[in-house]
């Protein structure tokens, strides 16, 4: 398949640092031979020699270790919450060029329970972040609270319940249980009032079913289909940071939260 690139913010990462980097050895490679007096360099050539190696750095730790992303919607509630920033390991997919978003080293594969980043099929440019239902190959079925991997209802208990609090504040009491998604224990919500969603689907080869742990307030895999291989990201690791300014601030308490 032909890889793409798009004019995201990696994308324009990338440029700046190559330009900042082009402009500043273009100069050195010019003035070498009769010294280069780094106290009085034009102020565009001062900036590149400054922030080539920061932006460098940057570009190599957010295409190959980890990048942040910040939970814009609850449709990953309870698990995270609007306003969470969290850590993604971009090394867990594999390792994949930066842009053009080749990958160049396999590392390893998604697996059931998986909290992931991907590329949203129907906009690329944009990241979403859901759960790993189903992997290549399996047969998920769903109807309203129920769950279905090649035949095999996924069981979740009582766990009280939870007030899911949206991107705009609004506030509303669920129903939370604990589902065990192929020895994955998480916990999930469901809104009694919504309309069951009924569905079935065969996944193909190198693609992934993506669902939402608010299981009636996620836009997912039940809606508009797989997620391909190559739309992937990285997975979720921890929450860094947490400020919802339509909810509960700056909420410390969420900070070092591991994600499962």
């Amino acid at each position: 398949m032909t890889e793409k690139f798009y004019l995201d913010l990696e994308f324009w990462l990338v440029f700046v640092t190559l330009t900042s980097g082009l402009i500043w050895f273009i100069y050195w490679g010019l003035n070498r031979k009769k010294g280069i007096d780094k106290d009085n360099l034009p102020i565009v050539i001062e900036y590149a020699r400054s922030f080539f190696p920061v932006l460098l750095l940057v570009v190599f730790l957010r295409s190959f270790l980890v990048e942040p992303f910040r939970i814009p919607s609850g449709s990953m509630m309870p698990t995270l919450e609007v306003g969470d920033f969290i850590l993604v390991n971009k090394f867990a997919y594999g390792v994949h060029l930066p842009v053009y978003r080749k990958k160049i080293i396999s590392v390893g594969e998604p697996k059931h329970g998986d909290v992931f980043v991907f590329r949203y099929p129907e906009r690329p440019w944009q990241n979403f972040i859901k759960r790993v239902v189903g992997l290549p190959g399996d047969k998920i079925r769903w109807n309203g609270d129920k769950l279905w991997i090649n035949d095999e209802l996924i069981t979740n208990r009582d766990a009280g319940s939870y007030e899911a609090v949206d991107q705009h504040g609004s506030k509303r009491e669920t129903i939370r249980r604990t589902e065990n998604l192929k020895g994955v224990e998480h916990d999930i919500i469901f809104n009694q009032r919504a309309m069951p969603i009924i569905g079935e689907l065969l996944v193909p080869e190198d693609s992934y079913f993506a669902v939402g742990d608010n299981r009636f307030g996620s836009h997912d895999s039940r809606f508009w289909g797989v997620v391909p291989k190559e739309n992937l990201v990285g997975r979720a690791m921890l929450v860094w940071m947490h400020y919802s300014g339509n909810n509960d601030g700056l909420n410390i308490s969420r900070i070092g939260t591991k994600i499962h």
